[in-house]
């Protein structure tokens, strides 16, 4: 398992091919993402994105979108905007290697905490979340915007 980037620390893609090749296990996440996932995702990393994968024998098992915050309750974070491992190839690692990922870049980028936020549909994601040392810290709440019909939310 190897988990690879997607973009360099300053958003830029630097491997379309990975980037193409994320698309179908990022949708299943994130189905309401554009037609266009290239161009979405490009927008996304504009605003201080980047995104990895966990790569097995060429094929993406699994997709992480983060960036580092910094914000007055936890200091600086590395947040992850979205996790998701494909749903064929759950449990074979893809998830703890991401998780692995994130901890490694935090460290390096002086984070104090990984952080991020699960739908609360989610609840075999919430077991592997507490399996591999997060915890609830704080409830997230969201208010949508008058005009907002844009879908999507925490995972």
């Amino acid at each position: 398992m190897n988990v690879l980037a997607v973009t360099d620390a300053q958003g830029a893609v630097t491997d379309p091919e990975l980037l193409a090749a994320a698309e179908t296990v990022h949708r299943q996440l994130r189905p309401q993402l554009p037609a266009d996932y290239a161009g979405r995702m490009r927008e996304v990393f504009a605003s201080g994105a980047e995104m990895a994968v966990a790569v097995v024998s060429g094929r993406v098992l699994g997709v992480c979108v983060f960036r580092v915050i910094e914000k007055t309750f936890s200091g600086r974070e590395i947040y992850c905007d979205d996790l998701v491992t494909d749903e064929a190839s759950r449990s074979r690692g893809a998830g703890k290697a991401m998780i692995a990922y994130l901890e490694r870049i935090g460290r390096e980028r002086r984070c104090d905490v990984v952080a991020l936020d699960s739908g609360t549909q989610r609840q075999q994601a919430h077991k592997f979340y507490f399996r591999e040392g997060l915890v609830v810290a704080a409830f997230h709440f969201t208010k949508r915007m008058p005009g907002d019909s844009a879908s999507g939310g925490s995972d």
